[in-house]
């Protein structure tokens, strides 16, 4: 065989796999799930890419990182070079390389998933940006001389870091305006530690601080200051609204409001940002469970299930009214929940909580449910099944259901344009009907992926550069 034939069938075989804790370990600690590739192992990989004349995994991507490119500096071991080359791109390599759907984005998109296994993108973005950090490689570019025009960005998620970050790159003086008193957003207080360690993200928001961004924390806007102020008063040219989704989100059934039955935005608050799960070490409570039923089927659900049986759960139940099929979570978030135990209980809907003298939840009733002609969101919608109901024993109801607009700021800003779901509205741009005022993120959106607010950060920010500039005026909604 030639080396070009060995290069080819080299290229087919099925992709390198991640070492990982076991599950019988994990399912019992914080620490990181996955262990990620050693050189040797990303190299192989690395070496599977096909280099296509037009890569669709870049298409895939909302940053649209050059992703053959960085795949080549990593096959010939040049790690630090590749971490830079995605960093011409994507600011957060470690994050998006562990929380990103690849599977729906980039990998997606792959030309050898047609007949094998689509190349380990996220696997390798991760290697590269770890060994970045490890090895004290990170730089902090030479900056130009500041502009003058001060920006200021609400909410330290991810769509407010990338365009605060994009934003200080180009001379401009940015501050960032937080609610908690750790930046990040959702990477700090949605994505367990097990995903996601957080000295990662603060990590990578140090990054941006050494660039020279300002972090005003515990500060809420529409409350310990509004938006005109900031305008008006304050004096900055701009304004970013990045302030995700995270209002939660319930069933509206009988019971909702017994003791014990949380929104899982406050349970994995509790227990990510706030470290509760080292308690007493970290003096922030958090409930905890022996039966625990997570209602939902999304990402949040699965890392709400595993966090519970991280926390001393005897027994956690995902109880979803669709089918398998129709989950919402990655794959690989569902595959690791069922090996660590979680049992998932589909075609199954909440109808009622019931509680104790103490008004404390006990059990919960439940229908069966069966799937009927698709809704609006393309996937079959679930009708209940008549004389179907039974209950379930359980102390610890997290309800993930997925979240909504906070009207914190937009009730304090009523100029501000927003949908009649509460979400501000905005141009491709995010541009508001403001002038000067972008938003973007899950606050436009609904509440989506990482890299889908980061790419939203980045559009808002190379349009904001545009008007302050002088060089596009365009329409204001």
């Amino acid at each position: 065989m030639s080396q070009e034939q060995q290069q080819s069938e080299q290229k087919r075989v099925g992709r390198t796999a991640m070492p990982e804790q076991d599950p019988k370990v994990r399912a019992h600690n914080f620490k990181e799930v996955p262990l990620g590739y050693l050189p040797e192992m990303a190299k192989k990989e690395a070496a599977r890419c096909l280099h296509c004349a037009k890569p669709r995994c870049v298409t895939g991507c909302p940053v649209n990182v050059p992703i053959p490119d960085f795949l080549q500096l990593v096959a010939q071991g040049e790690f630090d070079k590749a971490a830079k080359k995605i960093k011409e791109k994507n600011a957060f390599p470690a994050i998006c390389g562990r929380v990103c759907p690849q599977e729906k984005q980039c990998e997606g998109k792959c030309i050898l998933g047609i007949k094998s296994e689509p190349v380990a993108i996220g696997r390798c973005e991760r290697f590269v940006a770890d060994y970045e950090r490890v090895n004290n490689l990170v730089a902090v570019p030479e900056l130009p001389a500041k502009n003058g025009k001060r920006i200021a960005v609400v909410g330290a998620g991810p769509a407010g870091l990338t365009l605060a970050g994009d934003m200080a790159l180009a001379g401009y003086d940015v501050t960032v305006f937080e609610a908690f008193h750790k930046p990040g957003g959702v990477l700090m207080y949605g994505i367990p530690e097990f995903r996601l360690p957080k000295d990662i993200v603060e990590h990578e928001v140090n990054y941006l601080v050494k660039l020279g961004v300002t972090m005003e924390l515990n500060t809420i806007v529409g409350r310990t200051v509004m938006v005109d102020e900031l305008l008006n008063e304050e004096g900055f040219d701009a304004l970013y609204i990045g302030v995700g989704a995270g209002l939660p989100a319930f069933l509206n059934v009988p019971g909702e409001d017994l003791s014990g039955v949380y929104s899982a935005n406050e349970f994995l608050t509790r227990s990510n940002l706030m470290k509760a799960y080292l308690f007493p070490q970290y003096d922030t409570p958090v409930v905890r469970g022996e039966h625990v039923c997570v209602v939902g089927g999304g990402n949040v659900a699965m890392d709400a299930a595993r966090t519970a049986l991280r926390l001393g759960a005897k027994s956690v139940k995902i109880i979803y009214r669709r089918s398998e099929n129709e989950l919402p979570a990655r794959g690989e978030e569902v595959h690791h929940a069922k090996e660590e135990g979680v049992e998932f209980h589909f075609l199954t809907n909440p109808v009622e909580f019931i509680g104790n003298d103490q008004q404390r939840v006990t059990q919960m009733k439940v229908q069966k449910m069966a799937l009927g002609e698709p809704d609006a969101s393309g996937r079959r919608r679930p009708v209940p099944v008549p004389d179907s109901e039974y209950v379930v024993e359980t102390d610890l109801v997290i309800v993930a259901t997925g979240s909504k607009a906070n009207p914190l700021l937009t009730a304090s800003t009523p100029e501000l344009g927003l949908s009649s779901r509460g979400y501000i509205t905005a141009t491709e741009t995010g541009r508001t009907n403001m002038p000067g005022v972008w938003a973007g993120g899950d606050i436009v959106t609904g509440a989506a992926t990482v890299i889908l607010a980061m790419g939203a950060g980045r559009s808002s920010a190379n349009d904001m550069k545009q008007w302050l500039s002088g060089g596009q005026e365009g329409a204001w909604i």
